[in-house]
């Protein structure tokens, strides 16, 4: 065991050079390796009770889970989102689709699309008496159409427009209002008519759905509005669906909407995309009334660009190692790990030279002994080994004693052995000499 032990530090002395070179491709890995994401954001959600907030405050508590604070900002509604998002006030928000299209190219460069989220059908609830068959018989009523900035009264506006009703032409009772007022109004016969957006498990929609005073109707000629409006689809709403008890709708309607979609700003971090997505999947993982169980988030709308990350999670799910470790954990290994590969090829042929330094630097201390015998049989050879042998005799002596403490591992002993026999030839050689100088003089 002693032995071992000795050899072994013999081993480890002999290569101490290692140190320092691991130590800076180490030191290095930790210098250019990228800083870890972080671990909270801003998300402009909305106003507060609307379907925006109501799913924003779902995955705030599925990301709390995993350590991750999600800030939710209240808004107007999407196109104060994306000027929020364009000022760099928030990291993420929740857009209705289309919206982007009113941006420029340098405001949507700014932007990426991580997901849709689920669809927001458009809603058009009248009051008990009122007969509707298409758009155009909105301009003799009483109608809310959203509230300034709001997504409700974006897709109203793009309905009317494709209906050629142009703003210009919106009747004075018309009211620029949304959301809980115009339900007051609407039940409270105030209103005649008046749209609104939302999931329809949203609480003023399902309000609105067992309100006696007032009734759903779906819209006509839906395949014409989606060739104009490609950024809408096609919402079917089986007869019930909104209210059993009710029988809201009384048949089977179809309306339009638009998805909700969930958008980064340039202050976001790109490796929480995962993070984000599977957290939004966890939530939406039961479906809704319209949508099935599984099917949300998908791809972003084509008109925003996508994060290479959501790419990625869309075509192949998460990142293998976010699979079984948290996330925190997960996004350091993957850092690192991509940076330890090219040090893991580089410290290759440094362990490669391990054996042959690690050999030569054992033979050395060898070795180095036999340049003075060598000097030594050149004179010797040569006839011009001059001057007091006995002081060389007695050089030579103490280089042995000083051999004896030489430490080798036992692999190496019978080369130790070898210089040891060397040494006391050359000894005796010397005394042979210098008995014939005596016998001479």
């Amino acid at each position: 065991m002693r032995r071992i032990l000795r050899d072994l530090k013999i081993l480890i002395l002999a290569n101490l050079w290692l140190v320092p070179v691991i130590a800076g491709l180490v030191g290095a890995l930790f210098y250019f390796v990228a800083p870890p994401p972080p671990m909270h954001a801003r998300m402009a959600t909305g106003a507060l009770g609307g379907g925006y907030h109501s799913f924003a405050e779902r995955l705030r508590d599925e990301l709390a889970q995993q350590g991750f604070e999600l800030e939710l900002v209240q808004s107007r509604g999407s196109q104060d989102n994306l000027a929020k998002l364009d000022s760099g006030e928030v990291q993420l928000a929740l857009v209705q689709s289309g919206q982007e299209l009113s941006l420029s190219d340098t405001q949507r460069e700014k932007i990426s699309g991580l997901g849709v989220m689920y669809r927001e059908p458009l809603w058009l609830f009248l009051g008990e008496e009122v007969r509707f068959e298409r758009l155009a018989d909105l301009l003799k009523l009483r109608l809310a159409i959203g509230s300034e900035g709001s997504g409700t009264q974006a897709i109203t506006a793009a309905l009317l427009q494709a209906n050629r009703i142009a703003p210009d032409r919106y009747p004075p009772q018309w009211q620029a209002i949304g959301g809980t007022p115009a339900a007051e109004a609407l039940i409270d016969g105030k209103l005649d008519a008046a749209f609104f957006v939302g999931p329809a498990e949203n609480p003023l929609i399902q309000r609105l759905a067992g309100e006696p005073k007032v009734h759903l109707v779906g819209l006509r000629r839906i395949d014409a509005y989606l060739a104009r409006l490609p950024y809408l689809s096609r919402v079917e709403v089986g007869e019930g669906m909104l209210d059993l008890g009710h029988n809201v709708p009384d048949r089977n309607i179809a309306t339009l909407g638009p998805v909700a979609t969930l958008v980064a700003g340039e202050g976001f971090h790109p490796s929480l995309t995962p993070l984000i997505l599977e957290a939004a999947r966890t939530v939406l993982k039961n479906g809704s009334l319209l949508d099935p169980a599984g099917s949300y988030p998908t791809r972003p709308p084509l008109s925003l660009p996508i994060l290479d990350e959501a790419e990625y999670y869309y075509a192949k799910g998460l990142p293998i190692l976010q699979r079984y470790l948290p996330f925190r954990i997960a996004s350091l290994a993957d850092r690192y790990i991509i940076l330890a590969i090219p040090l893991v090829i580089l410290l290759f042929p440094l362990f490669k030279a391990i054996g042959p330094i690690y050999q030569w630097r054992i033979r050395a201390r060898i070795y180095r002994w036999y340049k003075h015998l060598r000097e030594i049989d050149q004179q010797l050879y040569s006839g011009k080994l001059e001057g007091d042998i006995s002081a060389e005799i007695e050089r030579l002596e103490k280089l042995e004693d000083e051999l004896a403490r030489v430490e080798v591992p036992l692999s190496y002993s019978n080369e130790l052995y070898e210089l040891h026999m060397h040494l006391r030839y050359m000894i005796e050689r010397l005394h042979a000499v210098q008995q014939r100088r005596s016998i001479s003089a």
